[in-house]
């Protein structure tokens, strides 16, 4: 299947967790926000919400400014 991670089209297998895509893409150990099709995903549910074919997915790490 493919989705599209943070504007990019990514090939994916099928009835990923988030928590598999966070690892594979070298997010596992941040603190980061998902949205998966614009809606906000919370942590509590990155294992069980499974990612599907056509997804729009933004991983988004916070950043400091000053």
């Amino acid at each position: 299947m493919k989705i599209i991670l943070n504007g990019v089209e990514k090939p994916l297998k099928a009835q990923t967790p988030i928590t598999a895509l966070l690892e594979s893409e070298g997010f596992a150990d941040k603190l980061v926000a998902v949205a998966v099709n614009g809606a906000f995903v919370p942590k509590s549910r990155h294992a069980s919400a499974l990612i599907k074919d056509g997804d729009q997915i933004e991983i988004v790490a916070p950043m400091q400014g000053g």
